[in-house]
């Protein structure tokens, strides 16, 4: 699975890319054929708050289908994993749906 990892207006670390990149590869447990996944990183000052808010945006390519999440929290890394079960809950229900037509 080939992941590009994109962040708005900073530099991500490279600690945060291993981590993005080490929650990704494990939704292709799923039994779904991944082949890209775009993951977009930015902050929000949301207004009268005295820190930025992290947003993760993650759609992932199937060989048959386009999957999207994206979700904010006060850190990367929280942010990321709210977005992985976002695309993990989707993965599992469109197989579902793919098992009761057959």
């Amino acid at each position: 699975m080939n992941i590009k990892i994109n962040s708005i207006h900073f530099n991500a670390d490279q600690k945060l890319e291993d981590f993005i990149n080490e929650k990704v590869t494990k939704l292709d447990n799923y039994g779904e054929d991944i082949i890209n996944s775009e993951v977009t990183l930015s902050l929000e000052r949301p207004a009268g708050r005295n820190y930025d808010s992290k947003i993760v945006k993650i759609k992932l390519k199937s060989s048959s289908f386009e999957y999207f999440a994206e979700k904010k929290s006060e850190s990367f890394e929280a942010a990321t994993d709210a977005t992985i079960d976002a695309l993990r809950q989707q993965i599992i229900k469109r197989k579902e749906k793919i098992q009761k037509k057959k």
